[in-house]
């Protein structure tokens, strides 16, 4: 007896007892883990992979000990170019045990069934036709406003500030036009001779 069982993206083959180092799970050391099934084989070489039927199956396992991979060095190099960079690396890794692989003569109660949100999605609209029916009134209101057209509020006309003593005193002084810049002059173009002397 066997099953297939997928562990933080990865899937792994397991019997009863086997020790698996997968990558770091969230769990402390000691608690118990529920992994997801993928297939499961039983004594009868009868292959379960269908959804409905791998939800009967349950496959328990116990965090032993987290733990960190080998260190991998990594160098880079471009020859002739001075460029070389050296860098290591460590996988945080967890170490579980396989403890019990069970076919259940039902599903537990804890999961949910794949067609369940799609019988929630299913009955969401059901309702929502009772609550949209208050709001088709406003609609045609609506409709009453866009015949007539909007208007656009009317601007003020700002109010003109009275003129102080010292400019009113003053007259207003005529603008005097930009001084022009006189042109460059242009070398004179240099006459050739005729006679090539």
């Amino acid at each position: 007896m066997y099953a297939i069982v997928k562990v933080g993206g990865k899937q792994y083959r397991v019997e009863k007892g086997d020790s698996l180092l997968v990558d770091r799970m969230p769990d402390d050391e000691g608690a118990k883990v529920a992994l997801e099934p993928l297939l499961f084989k039983g004594d009868k070489d009868e292959a379960v992979f269908a959804a409905d039927d791998l939800g009967k199956v349950k496959v328990e396992a116990v965090v032993k000990a987290h733990e960190r991979g080998p260190k991998i060095h990594v160098l880079k190099f471009k020859p002739k170019r001075g460029y070389k960079r050296r860098y290591g690396h460590r996988s945080d890794l967890t170490r579980i045990e396989i403890g019990d692989i069970k076919v259940l003569s039902r599903k537990p109660a804890g999961t949910k069934k794949a067609d369940e949100p799609k019988a929630e999605a299913a009955a969401e609209p059901k309702a929502a036709p009772k609550k949209a029916a208050a709001p088709k009134a406003e609609p045609k209101k609506a409709t009453a406003t866009k015949a007539e057209p909007k208007k656009a509020p009317a601007k003020k006309p700002a109010a003109k500030k009275p003129a102080t003593k010292a400019s009113a005193d003053k007259p207003a002084a005529a603008k005097k036009p930009a001084a022009k810049k006189p042109a460059a002059k242009k070398p004179a173009a240099k006459k050739e001779d005729g006679d090539g002397s």
